[in-house]
């Protein structure tokens, strides 16, 4: 008999950000209060799915996303990843249009947007996402998970799963805050992608706002 499992990546919903600075990896960076009504509303278009487990990244705006579905999902225990955090950056903590196009000492980073040269690699990416997947995919067989982390980590494994190059334009990721990229799986073959939006009411239109 074939197994279907469904791992759900959910990107966390809209953070505080007034300065605009790509907070990355940096502690401190909470939902908005929009943010956490958009977690809300995907808690309940979640409840009632066969979502036994719920992983997170350890950054406090994913959290704060995983905590009404854990909720919503009858008081799922949270595990914590360090294999869902965010990319690194090295803009992080920065205004990422002052720093990237209005200070040509930061130039030398953008010399190749294969990699890229800013940041953590995109193979890399993959293979963590790729690891925590397998992971998920054992743990949870014939049922479903939901594994919260960031815009990045999520449009990536989103590239690979679907054989398209890495490299690509921010602006052109469909991955809007709070949105669920869905991958079904018979037994370890994956079988189809899904994306869904159960917060775009709540969205702004920005869909690179608080990565």
């Amino acid at each position: 008999m074939t197994e279907t499992t469904v791992v759900h990546l959910l990107r966390h919903g809209e953070v505080y950000n007034p300065a605009g600075v790509l907070y990355g990896r940096l502690p401190g960076y909470h939902l908005s209060d929009n943010g956490r009504a958009m977690a809300d509303m995907v808690a309940k278009s979640i409840a009632g799915r066969d979502i036994v487990a719920i992983w997170s990244s350890p950054m406090e705006r994913a959290q704060e996303t995983a905590a009404p579905c854990a909720e919503a999902l009858g008081g799922l225990e949270v595990i914590l990843d360090d294999r869902l955090l965010e990319a690194t950056n090295v803009f992080e903590g920065k205004n990422l249009v002052n720093a990237m196009f209005r200070d040509p000492r930061n130039y030398w980073h953008l010399r190749d947007p294969r990699r890229p040269t800013w940041g953590e690699a995109y193979l890399d990416v993959v293979a963590r996402m790729k690891s925590v997947i397998d992971s998920a995919l054992k743990a949870v067989p014939g049922h479903e998970i939901l594994l919260v982390s960031h815009q990045l980590p999520i449009w990536i494994i989103r590239l690979a799963a679907e054989n398209r190059r890495l490299w690509h334009d921010p602006r052109r990721r469909q991955c809007s805050v709070a949105s669920l990229t869905s991958f079904t799986f018979e037994d370890e073959r994956l079988v189809a992608v899904g994306y869904t939006e159960p917060a775009a009411i709540l969205q702004k239109g920005n869909p690179l706002a608080g990565a």
